[in-house]
């Protein structure tokens, strides 16, 4: 069959009714979770600003994902690819959301990190003040990795739209753009964690730590896309061109990336283990004990172990309807990565509060409603892109 027969009009790959359903729903939960957060900032302030940071690299690590893994699909092509190809952008054209949502603790710093409060004694921590890590330094580099990330984000999402409409487009641009662009996310989000997360303890280092949340970031996307497909999948149009094997592909790297993860995490307390230095062993000393290492542990059991002993299911891998609820797990283990990661800088023993729920699903609710937004304003796929014709012709063969 060629490709001219196979080739569908722009109405016929639109999403389904269902996507404007979820993007109501999570409109309304979403604002109602955020009135109840804001009013967590009075009640207590406390626990509000680390639950705040919590939700916002979280949904933040989900936007930079999504662009992470849709720049790897340019480079490396693919089927797997191309069925998600649009739900990685519609994933990473949230960041506009998440650059304001940055603004609180922006406007906040003093109530986050010790070093942005007066009357600072540490002689090194008043060194570090005045070189990098203060108010200055700190606004002038989160507008540099927003504009950078949202640069990439635009030109990308532009040349894609531009394929729905004319046909026979190069693709060398997405080869290229994507070839610097990978590099440089990993470069700027590496700061940026140095920026935001690494610095709630700032006497405390870790050359490795960048790469804990790219691989984080790489896992919620693939995550988050096995939850979307099990949505859309169901339904015309894409249930016509999504198999079991482009399923069976996100699931291996859903297996490859939790590896991954537990790798660089492993690296890193193995090198701080056996260097056994007093500027790097606190970070570890305070994750073990005070109930941290309760939260540590179940990290440790279930996400990695549990999950990587699931995905060697090849059965399970070849299924949305069952590998979305380990796909849903493992997005809840990573809330629960992050909060072990900045929750111990503010309390030294084991705290949750009502507001790490609420901000999170309030993020959470306008990110999605934001995301089904951007993905009812195309067709699920690229219309003229020579990769959807292979596609729809090999599912109409």
């Amino acid at each position: 069959m060629t490709a001219a027969a196979v080739k569908m009009n722009k109405s016929d790959l639109m999403a389904p009714p269902v996507a404007q359903t979820m993007q109501q729903r999570s409109l309304v939960i979403g604002a109602i979770a955020a009135i109840a957060s804001v009013a967590g900032a009075y009640l207590a302030p406390g626990s509000f600003y680390s639950a705040y940071l919590i939700g916002f690299m979280f949904w933040l690590g989900l936007s930079l994902g999504c662009m992470a893994i849709l720049m790897l699909y340019h480079l490396v092509g693919g089927a797997w690819g191309t069925v998600i190809r649009r739900i990685l952008e519609s994933g990473m054209m949230t960041l506009p959301l998440m650059f304001f949502l940055f603004i609180p603790i922006l406007l906040n710093l003093p109530k986050l990190y010790f070093w942005a409060r007066p009357g600072l004694t540490d002689r090194k921590i008043i060194e570090i003040h005045q070189s990098y890590l203060n108010f200055n330094g700190i606004l002038l580099r989160y507008i540099v990795y927003f504009a950078i990330w949202f640069g990439m984000a635009y030109f990308l999402n532009r040349w894609s739209t531009g394929q729905d409409s004319i046909a026979g487009q190069s693709t060398l641009r997405f080869r290229a753009m994507s070839s610097i662009g990978l590099v440089i996310y990993s470069l700027t989000i590496s700061f940026a964690v140095i920026d935001w997360v690494m610095s709630l303890q700032a006497r405390w280092i870790s050359t490795i730590y960048g790469l804990l949340f790219i691989a984080g970031e790489a896992l919620s996307a693939f995550c988050f896309v096995v939850v979307i497909e099990n949505i859309l999948g169901k339904r015309k149009p894409m249930s016509e061109y999504l198999t079991d094997t482009e399923v069976h592909d996100h699931g291996k790297f859903m297996l490859a990336f939790v590896m991954v993860w537990a790798y660089f995490n492993f690296s890193q307390w193995l090198i701080i283990w056996a260097g056994n230095l007093p500027e790097e062993i606190p970070w570890y000393v305070r994750r073990m004990n005070g109930g941290w290492e309760v939260a540590g542990l179940f990290l440790v059991v279930f996400h990695f172990a549990v999950p990587f002993a699931l995905l060697l299911s090849q059965r399970l891998k070849r299924k949305t309807r069952t590998l979305v609820w380990l796909a849903s797990w493992l997005m809840v283990m990573r809330i629960v990565d992050i909060f072990w990661h900045i929750e111990p800088a503010s309390h030294p023993t084991f705290h949750v509060s009502w507001l790490h729920f609420t901000i999170v699903v309030g993020i959470g609710g306008l990110w999605m409603a934001y995301f089904f937004h951007n993905l009812r304003s195309r067709p699920l796929l690229a219309v003229n892109a020579p990769q959807t014709l292979r596609l729809l012709e090999l599912s109409h063969e």
